[in-house]
């Protein structure tokens, strides 16, 4: 398997305390990768320090081959990252943030427009000021502005948070259709059935330690579990 992402040994300190305690994992390259845990249990400091915005302070990770810390720069050309309080430009409108990506990226802004309209399904609100967009509209255009750079690894904090059911439904499909293309995308989300849904393999990240790897159903045979969330709570020792 051609590896997309690979973490080894990564510790981060603030100050005294540890977020991350020697967190090894690897994803494979068009793979739906989830790194699944409570709030509080590493997994936005690793995907920080993946995406380059935090450096580890122990142990290192590779972006196809690329030093985080050493080859910063070139990274960030692979990746795309959506943070999960990720902000909008307000004074913008759906379809001048698009060309202004389109720019940035080198695409062509008519085709940008069309992906993002596809991706987003939010349709005339594209020209609408996006100070005006409701939560979910506003995930939708920074999943669609996410996407439209055409990175290789796409990393993505709750894609679908503040999303009501049809389009997360519909979200969890564009994700799907682009790893068919061979994007790799290294999710995070508290919903347990989006998990099982999307994810190839996960990995279960608790205190900053990775307490389990594998794919979603192997892991849940293994352990007789009949559910992810079931899974995580007997990985616990049922749930602190």
């Amino acid at each position: 398997m051609a590896v997309a992402v690979e973490a080894e040994s990564v510790w981060k300190f603030f100050g005294e305390k540890a977020a991350l305690k020697g967190v090894s994992f690897r994803v494979g390259v068009g793979e739906v990768f989830g790194l699944i845990g409570p709030n509080g249990a590493g997994k936005t400091t690793c995907f920080r320090i993946i995406a380059t915005i935090l450096r580890p302070s122990r142990g290192g990770a590779r972006i196809f081959g690329l030093d985080v810390v050493k080859d910063a720069q070139a990274v960030r050309r692979l990746i795309s990252y959506l943070p999960e309080e990720a902000g909008v430009y307000r004074g913008l409108s759906g379809v001048e943030y698009i060309r202004f990506l389109a720019r940035v990226y080198n695409r062509d802004e008519g085709e940008a427009l069309r992906e993002a309209e596809e991706v987003s399904g939010l349709g005339e609100a594209l020209r609408a000021r996006m100070g005006s967009y409701s939560l979910g509209m506003r995930r939708r255009i920074l999943l669609a502005g996410t996407l439209i750079a055409r990175p290789r690894l796409a990393i993505l904090d709750e894609p679908t948070a503040g999303l009501d059911v049809m389009h997360a439904v519909y979200v969890r499909g564009v994700i799907r259709k682009y790893s068919r293309q061979g994007m790799t995308f290294l999710i995070s989300s508290h919903n347990m059935l989006e998990v099982e849904y999307l994810c190839d393999r996960i990995a279960f990240i608790d205190g900053g330690v990775i307490i389990a790897e594998g794919e979603p159903k192997s892991l849940m045979e293994r352990a007789g579990a009949e559910n992810l969330e079931e899974l995580f709570l007997s990985l616990r020792g049922g749930g602190r």
